[in-house]
């Protein structure tokens, strides 16, 4: 009956998701906001409510920090292979795509803000005031956010002459973002409850705390990803997608850092081996992303660049098990 309950509650997520991809590829073309912006921080950050709402819930209500640890991180790296999975099911589309310069950006902050986890849990620094115990690695990383959004809205246009749905073309933009909120509340409601079936899927299976966070928790809650990212592919949007995905792995990174100035209890950057692996195979992924930015026009080469990031996900998971 659990599985059942998943894939029913899996299957509002995706239902959602694909509404709010229309909404932001019908906002890209009606507003003067560039397409990396919407999908890079807007559809990014609440594609990333179901992480941030389930790491508060490992906090508050299960004390496990390193449930959050595997949910982010594993989500993480799980993300980047919708990249990859875009560009091999997509090829020709990537090749003709226009990709904002701004996407590089966020990918080398990606890879220094996972440095920075890693030192974070090696060293275990932090401020304690008593009241408040947080790591440096926490603050960094929302520093790093911060100047990543002010230099993420490029203001060039999209090379894109896709059209609009016909149902959401006639709509205006106040009746759009309406939408899109109602769309967000609802993906957050049942984000949760999936959360909720995806942890008893752990306790069933007895995985380990960050494990069973980077794979069902990770996967569970990057269903909104999935989703919006391959639509936004569809619809002819490469540029919103992959700043869809970089995005919300950005944000993700903050969610480490919220969760870690609530608990009270410690640093949440805690030594653990799976997080090591996970943290390690995310790195190389992202460097992988990065080259698919300058091999684009050979769909070949990027073709297998997209098959390397996906045998990366798989490594994290068989590696940490």
């Amino acid at each position: 009956m659990i599985y059942v309950q998943y894939l029913i509650l899996a299957g509002f997520v995706v239902f959602l998701s694909i509404f709010l991809s229309k909404y932001v590829d019908a906002l890209d073309k009606k507003t003067n906001l560039s397409g990396a912006f919407i999908g890079g921080v807007l559809l990014a950050a609440v594609t990333s409510l179901p992480e941030f709402i389930t790491s508060l819930t490992a906090i508050f209500s299960l004390n496990q920090p390193n449930l959050v640890q595997g949910n982010v991180f594993g989500s993480n790296i799980f993300n980047l292979t919708i990249i990859g999975a875009c560009i091999l099911l997509f090829p020709k589309r990537f090749k003709n795509s226009y990709l904002s310069k701004s996407h590089l950006l966020t990918s080398i902050f990606t890879i220094i803000i996972f440095f920075i986890c890693l030192l974070g849990m090696k060293f275990n620094y932090s401020i304690n005031l008593g009241f408040l115990n947080v790591s440096y690695a926490s603050i960094i990383i929302l520093i790093l956010y911060a100047i990543n959004i002010a230099k993420s809205n490029d203001n060039t246009s999209d090379d894109n002459t896709d059209t609009i749905d016909d149902n959401i073309v006639n709509l205006t933009v106040k009746q759009i973002i309406f939408r899109f909120v109602v769309c967000s509340l609802l993906l957050v409601i049942f984000s949760v409850l999936l959360t909720n079936v995806t942890d008893k899927l752990n306790t069933k299976l007895n995985l380990g705390t960050t494990i069973g966070g980077a794979i069902f928790l990770g996967i569970a809650t990057s269903l909104p990803e999935l989703t919006s990212s391959f639509n936004l592919v569809r619809l002819g949007n490469f540029n919103a997608s992959f700043g869809n995905v970089i995005g919300s792995n950005i944000f993700n990174f903050t969610i480490l850092s919220i969760g870690d100035i609530f608990y009270s209890k410690g640093n949440i950057f805690s030594p653990d081996k799976q997080s090591f692996n996970i943290i390690i195979w995310g790195i190389i992924s992202t460097i992988i992303v990065i080259s698919t930015l300058y091999t684009k026009k050979s769909e070949k080469t990027s073709m297998f660049l997209g098959l390397l990031i996906i045998i990366s996900y798989i490594s994290s998971i068989l590696f940490s098990i």
